[in-house]
């Protein structure tokens, strides 16, 4: 099996790619510095690649305020990149810490339908079951039999239980009683699966804001982490999605999935500089331990390419 490091850079293959077709349509000088039209052309191709035009403005300042003593190349402009990449990502890289005591710790997982978050689950789970965590899932979606059903099959496959019930039970009881059997059980971590909400579904925004109380009844201090599950292939609407589950949910932290299958990977860093909110993983493959935490400097060097 390939190392994590390969499949990084491998999941990111896509991003990289498309930034250096973006590049090439910009002027790179062989003097010592860009020009301001050169550093326009650099930004609006960066703009371009989904890195967000904070991002993208820092890159330039920086590319505008650097002689270099070969000439400005690509190789040049992706160094910098990858500098000003790891300086967005390094305060927002903050892996899943279970903290909570008395047990069980409580992780509500939100996300619209089709962003992998029963799969993420999945892999959330096998992920803390490698550090030696006690895991028991609750199917809280019970708006889809299909998301029932498909976090039963996973629960099967990574051995842990499932509190699950019929589709249209109420989510909220269903989550109470998780709470319940997670705690009577000993189990380290209760991860909720919920509805997939958009901003016009207005009562499926209501039940997850009911959960959010039912939760905050049995323990003040849950859920102990929201996490929102965003699809990487959504591009800029992911940072909507963020504001939207932000007000509803209490979003406190973030996992991107599906790297490997879009070319906008750049979003990730325009996340983290408008929010900075953690991000505690990302997922680059179907396998069950394709998420993983990141190490910024790694992340940034695979998504400007550089080496």
């Amino acid at each position: 099996m390939s190392s994590w490091r390969e499949r990084l850079f491998g999941g990111f293959k896509k991003t990289s790619e498309r930034i250096t077709e973006n590049l090439a349509t910009a002027v790179v000088a062989t003097s010592a510095t860009l020009d301001a039209q050169s550093l326009d052309e650099v930004e609006e191709a960066l703009i371009a690649s989904d890195l967000g035009p904070a991002t993208a403005a820092r890159i330039r300042e920086r590319l505008a305020n650097t002689k270099f003593e070969r000439g400005v190349g690509e190789a040049e402009v992706r160094r910098v990149m990858a500098d000003e990449i790891e300086r967005v990502l390094a305060p927002v890289a903050e892996p899943l810490e279970i903290t909570a005591f008395p047990r069980p710790h409580i992780i509500l997982v939100v996300g619209v339908n089709g962003s992998g978050k029963t799969t993420t689950i999945a892999k959330l789970a096998h992920l803390l079951q490698e550090q030696d965590y006690s895991i028991m899932l609750a199917a809280g979606d019970t708006f889809r039999a299909a998301a029932i059903g498909q976090l039963k099959t996973w629960a099967d496959r990574i051995g842990v239980p499932l509190i699950s019930g019929n589709q249209g039970a109420d989510a909220a009881g269903l989550v109470w009683d998780a709470v319940k059997a997670a705690t009577e059980a000993g189990v380290d971590v209760l991860i909720v699966d919920t509805a997939g909400r958009l901003q016009n579904r207005r009562e499926l925004m209501d039940e997850l804001a009911k959960v959010r109380r039912v939760l905050g009844r049995i323990n003040p201090e849950a859920p102990h982490d929201v996490v929102l599950v965003l699809d990487a292939s959504n591009g800029q609407n992911a940072l909507s999605q963020i504001e939207i589950f932000r007000e509803v949910a209490g979003v406190t932290g973030l996992v991107m999935t599906k790297l490997d299958g879009s070319a906008r990977g750049g979003v990730l860093v325009a996340a983290a500089e408008k929010f900075g909110l953690p991000i505690h993983a990302v997922g680059v493959g179907e396998t069950i331990d394709d998420l993983r935490p990141f190490d910024p400097r790694e992340l940034a060097e695979a998504i400007s390419g550089a080496r």
